[in-house]
Parts: C-alpha cells; structure tokens; sequence
C-alpha cells in the first residue's frame, strides 16, 4: 500500500491526479469490460500481485443500495485478474452487524462470483498486528489492524456513492472504517466514535491509504445516509489513483462541495488532492453528470 512504507506528502508537493468518471446506467450492463477500460488508464503495478477489494457492506441489504453492489465487485474482481492479478480477495468488517456472512448471503454476492469461500475475509474476526499510527489526527495511537489487510500488494476501496449523517458523506476514505475489526473494537467500533469520526477517518487512511478507489454511484443514496436514506439513481461509476480526490469529485457529481466536508478538507492538506486546479478529469465531466444530492439540514452548508 500506498503509505505503509512512505511519509505522508504535502499539498504543495503533489503532482495533479487523475480521475475518471464513466456512465453505467444499471447494475445488469457487462461492467467489467467497462471497469477494465478505467482501469487500464492508470498502468496499475497488479500483475502477479495479490488484491484486496474493500467493500462497502453496511447491512442485509437485498435492494442492493446501502451496500457496495456485487454486481460491481464481481466485475472489479474480474477486471483485476484480467490485468494478471495473482489473486483478488474481496472483504469487509461491517460496524453495525456482527454476520458478515448473513449480510453476503442478503446481497447475494455468489450468484455473481460463485462461492465465496476461496476469496471473502470478514475483516472483523481476522487475525491482527499492532500498527502505530503515524499522525495524530485522534486521540489514538495506534490500531490493530487485520493482517489481510496489511499482507496483500494492492489495496482498492469499493465504496458506495452516500450521505452520511454524521459525516456528511460517506465515500472511498471513509469506506476504511471497516478494516478496524469488530473482534478488537466492538460493534458498532464505537472507540472510532469516541475518538471522532472525522480524525478518526484521517489517522486509519494515513496508515493504510488505498492505492486505488472505485465508487459505486450506479445506485446511490442522499438524505439520512448511510442506512435509511432513500434511493438516488445516479448512474456514474468514478475511479482513481488518489482516494481524496476520488472523493472530491464524487461529491462535486453529487452537487456538494468536498472543502465543507471536514475530513476531506483535512485529507486534501496530506493525504490527496482535493482542488479542482490539482484534479485532472478524464472520462465524463462532472458537469455532464452532476445532479443534487439531498442532505440533511445539519449538512446544509455543503450544497454547491
């Protein structure tokens, strides 16, 4: 991963980043084909390597919108080893219920992959190290982290294009809140609560940012995100090389602006690139697909 082994860059040192918006109208469209092209963009350093693809899975979910939709790992999965991937792992360690299983089973993510035995970690009950964290955005010091997590090349956030009620949005970085397992902090990880979520989202990504993000907006959800939200068809898949900018332009297609968001704000002084000036757009440009989240009124203030 991208900063397990590397100091956490300044603004100012940054070179652009690059990312790309691709349209998908609906989760029955052959994606992987698609999700390739995007890919193949950015000359990704996975062949012979082995993947991990964090997912988004909040709850039993057989709508397929509060989670990350299998039809997009499925085709994620497939993309990767397509590109020589040795192996791609898919996992997650779910904050408000404790069967990981059950919530597989409700999304039926084998009906698109086959049985998930051989590739799904439940990141809740994995084994851990002790990582010290490398900032002190929190009060925390260090995470026990799964060692799946920490073990694999390649690491993808897969997260679902969200409001969030407490956070404002829920996207790629704050996607990482489910490699804190369950096992060591509880159910729903309320020591990250504790601590902050914003702070807390900024010293997990500084200590184990993605190297790459892929956000499912074919289906998203606006209002009271992340789980009793309503439906929001916004039909856009975004990737990128840089999670913070990833997720400064997925909230710039949802009509919001992410230097409100006060993790990202944050995020944009170390750990990406949040403004546009630094964002090179390939693909579609948000103008083309920008359309008006709404939000609760706490969040009032990040309406464009």
């Amino acid at each position: 991963m991208n900063l397990r082994n590397q100091q956490l860059i300044p603004s100012f040192q940054r070179q652009c980043s690059r990312v790309v918006i691709r349209r998908a109208s609906n989760y029955q469209q052959e994606l992987a084909g698609l999700i390739l092209e995007a890919l193949d963009i950015y000359q990704l350093p996975v062949r012979g390597r082995t993947v991990l693809l964090k997912a988004n899975l909040v709850g039993l979910d057989p709508l397929g919108v509060l989670n990350t939709h299998p039809a997009v790992l499925a085709a994620t999965r497939e993309a990767f080893l397509r590109l020589g991937a040795s192996e791609v792992l898919v996992g997650d360690g779910p904050a408000m219920d404790r069967d990981t299983f059950a919530i597989l089973e409700s999304v039926k993510l084998k009906e698109f992959t086959g049985p998930v035995a051989g590739f799904f970690r439940d990141l809740n009950l994995d084994d851990v190290n002790r990582v010290p964290l490398p900032t002190r955005a929190s009060r925390l010091k260090e995470l026990y982290l799964p060692r799946t997590v920490l073990g694999v090349d390649f690491l993808v956030s897969v997260a679902k294009l969200k409001t969030h009620h407490w956070a404002g949005v829920t996207l790629s970085l704050k996607n990482m809140f489910g490699i804190v397992p369950g096992a060591c902090y509880g159910w729903p990880k309320n020591v990250l609560h504790w601590a902050g979520i914003d702070n807390s989202i900024l010293d997990i990504n500084a200590v184990a940012r993605p190297d790459f993000a892929i956000i499912d907006g074919i289906v998203g959800m606006e209002g009271n995100g992340p789980i009793q939200g309503s439906p929001k068809q916004a039909g856009v898949l975004i990737f990128g090389d840089d999670p913070v900018a990833v997720d400064a332009t997925a909230c710039r297609v949802m009509g919001l602006r992410p230097e409100k968001v006060p993790y990202l704000a944050s995020a944009g002084t170390l750990l990406g690139n949040l403004e546009m000036p630094k964002i090179q757009q390939l693909g579609e440009t948000i103008e083309e697909v920008k359309m008006k989240f709404s939000v609760m009124k706490e969040f009032a203030r990040l309406v464009a």
